[in-house]
């Protein structure tokens, strides 16, 4: 079965996504997610002009193969645009090969180690109180983990709070917009919030928080400390995520357990985190991460260090990374959980899905291959349309410096 023809799809319904198609002689397509939020053109082209090229007439069942072709053939290695690309490919080939078998993708990583994947939603205000009521809307929806965030008094604009609430889409305008933080506010701050969290909901809900990255080694310290008595399921990105060392730090002074990795692009960015048990779970993504061959060595060495998955699920991914990683996630054993920020109508239309929701749980649905297809006619309709994630400065002016 040769590879007879790669599309390369940019698509905006409601937000924008990248989607390659690879086609076949034996009549089968697969389809892969190329989605890099602020710069999905530089994927695009990478795939089109540079990619597809290479692949036509190749077998499109030896994805090893092809995964190391394109990931040692390009002298340069690494970096978001060149795994986002590999990854798309990736995915696609994964997806060719289990419609080849008649399966759903997670027979072919293994088969189940689970029913279904637990997931967890993001539940935002403006203030604690908008929080909680937030909150309590994911508990009535089912949600057994919810991620809360809240607006910072003090602060115009806190990114990870949003006014709309279930398709939030933190990419918000032709030019990045600048947003104004300050440390020392949210520090004072959060753990106000899961004080009213936990005496309002008690400890049988899962919460999460993120950090956004926003904190120095000893600040992210502070935070995990003070927030111990609330027994969050995580903190996540503390600090830049390229520091791997700064979580020693970390580690040292607090027992909250740490999450990162939602824009690590290989087991490079992380392999000291796992081995070192400087973290609990690993938020690499299956469309960031080289793909669904890579992700899955990824989870396979955290396995030994008794780290576990918690993929990156934003709306920035699209349903069809989604649709892959809930068949990952059901195959590997040490999984965590599952970010899942619902797509909007338009999206679901688009990207038609075998995937489903029930009592806190997607289920990943048993339709050969990952589940998920591409309506290339209504895709056309929603033409590409710029925006950017926002840029953070101190309250003095200057760039945001860690």
């Amino acid at each position: 079965m040769k590879i007879t023809n790669i599309k390369t799809i940019v698509t905006c319904p409601d937000r924008n996504f990248v989607t390659v198609k690879i086609e076949t002689d034996a009549g089968i397509y697969g389809i892969g997610d190329a989605t890099l939020n602020g710069r999905e053109l530089s994927v695009a082209s990478y795939l089109q002009d540079h990619i597809a090229p290479t692949l036509i007439g190749k077998e499109a069942g030896r994805i090893e193969d092809i995964w190391q072709y394109l990931y040692r053939g390009c002298y340069w290695r690494r970096g978001a645009v060149t795994m986002t690309a590999i990854a798309a490919i990736d995915t696609a080939l994964w997806d060719i090969k289990a419609k080849a078998a008649n399966m759903p993708l997670y027979e072919l990583l293994g088969g189940k180690s689970r029913d279904g994947v637990m997931v967890y939603g993001h539940a935002n205000g403006g203030d604690i109180a908008e929080t909680v009521d937030e909150v309590a809307k994911y508990k009535e929806m089912g949600y057994k983990a919810i991620r809360a965030q809240t607006g910072i008094p003090g602060l115009s604009s806190t990114y990870g709070v949003s006014k709309d609430k279930m398709y939030y889409e933190p990419a918000d305008g032709n030019l990045p917009t600048e947003n104004v933080w300050s440390t020392s506010k949210y520090i004072n701050h959060v753990p106000k919030l899961f004080d009213t969290l936990r005496d309002k909901f008690g400890f049988d809900v899962h919460l999460l928080h993120d950090a956004h990255h926003r904190l120095t080694p000893q600040e992210a310290a502070k935070v995990g400390k003070s927030l111990e008595p609330y027994n969050l399921f995580w903190l996540e990105d503390t600090v830049p995520a390229e520091n791997q060392e700064a979580f020693r730090m970390i580690r040292q002074h607090t027992t909250t357990p740490l999450a990162v990795g939602e824009v690590f692009n290989s087991i490079w960015d992380c392999k000291k985190l796992i081995e070192e048990g400087l973290i609990d779970y690993i938020r690499s993504t299956v469309v960031h991460a080289g793909g669904i061959s890579h992700l899955k060595k990824i989870f396979e060495f955290a396995a030994m260090h008794h780290v576990r998955s918690g993929s990156h699920g934003a709306t920035d991914l699209s349903p069809v990374c989604m649709g892959a990683a809930l068949h990952l996630d059901t195959a590997i054993y040490n999984f965590g959980v599952q970010e899942y920020m619902r797509h909007t109508e338009k999206t679901d239309e688009v990207f038609p899905h075998a995937y489903t929701f029930k009592d806190g749980y997607l289920y990943p649905g048993d339709t050969p291959g990952h589940g998920v297809d591409i309506d290339e006619k209504l895709a056309a309709k929603y033409p590409y349309e710029r925006a950017y994630l926002p840029v953070n400065r101190l309250e003095d002016g200057s760039m945001f410096n860690w």
